[in-house]
């Protein structure tokens, strides 16, 4: 071995093994410093062998229970404000386990601080990765007894599906197994996952809420039969019936006063006239799809464009009129969101549509949707039919999130080994085949958590984008989130200095491995944040760039714009020889530490700008920068919280000129919850409640306002200042987009679920500006529940609006969504029952509401239609089914 390469054959490779070693039974808690594996555990028990491994995967039973969100003077004070959970974890053996020399692995998103137990330690190894090691007192288990550890975690746990699936068994020089009990499941009914080994939520107060002063309720079916009663009731008759509903709302749109209607039970006929067919192919395959199919007998239909410069991009005119259906484009998009229009006019079985004259442009420029298939990967079948949802209501940009610390998902041909290590997890310690097994992924590399996007699927993609006027933004992120890229970059690394090839393997290195720095990310990794004082880095950033150029460029969709990530960069580089040496020569503007992070983001955007490709970024990255040293077109997500003032940032970022997207968690993080409810599947950090009615209440012109109508993550009210953080006279937000983080997002139905019907708001708020929304004072305001700023005449305008949008997605929207097989989510019922009867109702009128009464002693219940109010005695549960039957929601019990 050459002397010259020794230390960083020490910090990789060797580490690596020692890391391996680490994480297979040298770290204990309650260890003493230099005390051995072998002194813990009872010599009177023989070490594990494959089969007991096998056998302990098969027949331990664990079950996770939340004992208390409830602070204890347990808590590190120095640690997440001094919040802290309490949880026990009990393991049940079916058969004896005679053993030791075993760990058990497992995710846990939240850092355990410490444990108690007399034969079980608990310690947090990086990322949300745990390990359960026996303690010297360890006995093993007789047949079907119960053994017990209990574990303090930072924050709090409020919902039941923060826990993490697939708890892994092992030994070292054995292979991990997943214990079957911790293993997720899929509910053959609501097609989501479930975890068995949870125990269910039963205690308001200790399990449910963060904090004394959080005034969150439990949603139960009788506040929700209350709340559905205000949103369901009958429309006011001045109000557009819902057969003529067009979804997002148009600018302006004038019915017959007769209310005429056309037949067109023979389809249409389409002339194309100027209009390029392969440009609005799409939207027809979308009539079609809905039953509105071409026929050279059918209604006549004129396609036409006519420039004009003064309409926004996409701007269209739709005409449905006694003789014929006309649609007249600003552009060739014009014309296909014209069509579009017509797909939501319709009516799915209907043979008729109404006489119409729309005028139609949109609100905001940038319409759309981020999707993170990075943290679990999502295939490519449910990107393209998100494509297809999104062109049906407009929305015109996908943001995928392709790279991050759990995962990369897109092939560079150059950079092999960026999907063929970091594409998938497993338990290979090392991680020289694999990333490590975090948020519960198991050990299978073939999983439908891992995978990526090759050259051909992902041109796949761009393509379909492309003929849906949709323009994929993609995002690797860095500096931080770049775990995954720095262990393929390692592996390379090792692979070349293997061959002696020092110089291949340098040439793309992300890692400086003589960094001691000690330092831990928002999402509690200790390693996955890129050096960014190596010129390795920057060789690997153009060499990437350079390759999804290329690959945009033979799709036929150029890459025009990058997003860098740039956010949640947690103290890394302070001991890195590389960045003291960098920061030292101070020939970049650098003369600190904290200058690094501004730096590298600049000098990123510098790279894009040679490619001809535009920079955005998150908010907290972006706003360090030196304006001046940034190309003239930024663009900068905001995903600051409305409650913590996140409007001062915004209106900042605003101010420098910068393309502004909204993303603010409050409202759009569809990643969220959409109900108070421990059951609902999502993460809660700004939002315990985002449903759909919340996005559609969403008034982007002016964030601060919402401080009239909106809560904090407790539900109490806040008070928002704008005097001293105003927009500029003029300045406005480029426009707005939804995100789906997928940490606990692990199937492309849970996908689904938690984006529909969210993301039909989504594009109603990014399309239509109401009338009801406050405009925003450019002369600055404060807003509270107190200042009547948001007038009740605006609030009668707003709730009569949702009555209308919420008929219209159960009974117009919702069935093509079905037609499309789109697992959108069935929302819960209401229900009470009153002197002994039955009442429920839905947010959406139109889908199926049933009922089971729970006092039969021989056999199942069965479930019955509600129609109306019906006498009942006993338990009773309720649920909602979806329209083709094929579905149902989340089964709810109903007390008196």
């Amino acid at each position: 071995m050459n002397q010259k390469t020794l230390p960083k054959m020490r910090l990789s490779t060797f580490v690596a093994l020692s890391l391996s070693l680490f994480l297979l039974g040298c770290e204990n808690s309650n260890q003493k410093p230099n005390q051995t594996i072998e002194s813990v555990v009872p010599k009177a028990l023989p070490d594990a062998k494959q089969s007991d491994i096998d056998n302990i995967a098969n027949n331990l039973d664990v079950k996770y229970r939340v004992i208390s969100n409830v602070p204890t003077q347990y808590c590190d004070a120095n640690v997440s404000d001094g919040a802290c959970f309490e949880v026990e974890l009990s393991f049940t053996a079916k058969e004896p386990i005679d053993t030791k020399g075993w760990s058990i692995y497992f995710s846990q998103i939240s850092p355990v601080q410490s444990s108690i137990s007399d034969e079980f330690s608990v310690t947090h190894i990086n990322g949300d990765l745990h390990k359960i090691t026996l303690l010297n007192n360890f006995s093993g288990f007789k047949a079907n007894e119960t053994k017990k550890v209990t574990f303090r975690a930072n924050f709090w746990m409020l919902s039941e599906t923060d826990a993490l699936p697939n708890y892994l068994v092992t030994s070292l020089g054995l292979q991990a197994r997943v214990i079957t009990s911790t293993k997720p499941i899929t509910d053959q009914e609501t097609k989501l996952e479930v975890l068995p080994f949870i125990v269910p939520f039963t205690d308001e107060i200790t399990q449910f809420k963060r904090s004394s002063g959080d005034s969150t309720r439990w949603l139960t079916s009788q506040s929700l039969y209350k709340r559905n009663a205000q949103g369901v009731a009958d429309l006011a008759e001045e109000l557009p019936t819902i057969s003529q509903a067009i979804i997002p709302t148009p600018k302006s749109v004038r019915f017959d006063e007769n209310n005429t209607l056309v037949n067109v039970a023979e389809g249409i006929n389409v002339d194309y006239l100027n209009v390029v067919p392969k440009a609005v192919d799409a939207a027809l395959k979308h009539l079609s799809m809905l039953g509105l199919k071409q026929n050279n007998q059918g209604y006549p239909v004129t396609l036409k464009v006519e420039p004009d410069n003064t309409k926004a991009i996409g701007s269209y005119k739709l005409s449905v009129n006694s003789k014929e259906i006309s649609i007249i484009g600003v552009d060739e998009n014009g014309v296909f969101n014209g069509l579009q229009s017509l797909a939501s006019l319709y009516t799915i079985g209907h043979k008729t549509l109404p006489v119409v004259e729309v005028d139609d442009e949109p609100h905001y420029a940038f319409r759309g949707m981020l999707v993170d298939v990075a943290r679990n990967f999502h295939s490519k079948e449910f990107i393209l039919t998100l494509l297809d949802q999104m062109a049906a209501y407009k929305l015109n940009k996908l943001h995928l999130h392709l790279g991050d610390d759990e995962g990369w998902r897109l092939e560079i041909p150059s950079l092999p080994e960026l999907t063929e290590l970091s594409s998938k997890r497993c338990f290979d310690t090392q991680e020289q085949t694999c990333l490590i097994s975090q948020l519960g992924a198991g050990v299978d590399s073939e999983s439908s958590i891992n995978g990526f996007y090759s050259v051909s699927d992902y041109q796949e993609i761009l393509k379909a984008a492309t003929a849906r006027h949709i323009q994929v933004i993609p995002s690797l992120d860095m500096p931080g989130h770049s775990r995954a890229a720095m262990k393929a970059m390692a592996a390379r690394y090792n692979k070349y200095q293997a061959l002696e090839e020092t110089e291949k393997a340098t040439q793309f290195l992300l890692d400086d491995f003589e960094d001691k720095t000690e330092y831990s990310s928002v999402q509690f990794y200790n390693d996955n944040t890129l050096n960014v004082c190596l010129e390795s880095t920057y060789d690997f950033i153009l060499e990437v760039m350079t390759q999804v150029k290329q690959i945009h460029s033979e799709a036929g969709q150029p890459l025009t714009r990058y997003h860098i990530g740039a956010d949640e960069t947690a103290g890394a580089w302070l001991e890195s020889p590389a960045c003291k040496a960098f920061v030292a020569k101070n020939d970049q503007g650098v003369s600190k530490m904290s200058d690094l992070g501004a730096y590298f983001i600049e000098r990123v955007a510098g790279i894009l700008l040679s490619l001809d490709i535009e920079v955005a970024g998150w908010s907290d990255g972006m706003e360090h920068t030196r304006k001046e040293n940034m190309p003239a077109i930024v663009q900068a997500n905001s995903w600051d919280v409305l409650f913590w003032e996140g409007h001062k940032k915004v209106h900042a970022l605003a101010n420098r000129d910068w393309q502004v997207v909204l993303s603010s968690p409050d409202v759009l993080y569809f990643d969220f919850p959409y109900e108070a409810d421990p059951k609902e599947h999502g993460y809660y950090w700004a939002s315990r409640h985002t449903n759909t009615e919340k996005v559609f209440q969403f008034m982007p012109d002016n964030l601060p306002a919402h401080a009239e109508f909106w809560l904090d993550r407790e539900d109490n009210s806040y008070v928002a200042d704008d005097t001293k953080s105003k927009l500029a006279k003029g300045q406005t937000f480029l426009g707005i987009q939804g995100q789906l983080w997928s940490e606990n997002t692990r199937s492309d139905e849970v996908a689904e679920h938690k984006i529909y019907p969210r993301l039909i708001a989504l594009a109603e708020r990014a399309w239509h500006l109401p009338s009801w929304a406050i405009p925003y004072n450019y002369d600055g305001a404060i807003y509270s529940q107190t200042t009547g700023l948001f007038t009740t005449d605006m609030k009668k305008s707003r709730d009569d609006d949702w009555r209308l949008f919420a008929q219209v997605l159960g009974q117009k929207e919702l069935p093509k969504l079905e037609l499309a097989g789109v697992d959108y989510r069935l929302p819960t019922v209401g229900a009470v029952i009153e002197d002994g009867v039955l009442k429920a109702n839905i947010a959406f009128p139109g889908l199926i509401i049933e009922y089971q009464i729970n006092n039969t002693e021989s056999g199942p219940s069965i479930w019955h239609t509600y129609t109306a109010p019906v006498k009942v005695t006993g338990a009773v549960s309720v649920r909602s089914r979806a329209i083709n039957g094929l579905r149902t929601g989340r089964i709810t019990k109903v007390t008196k």
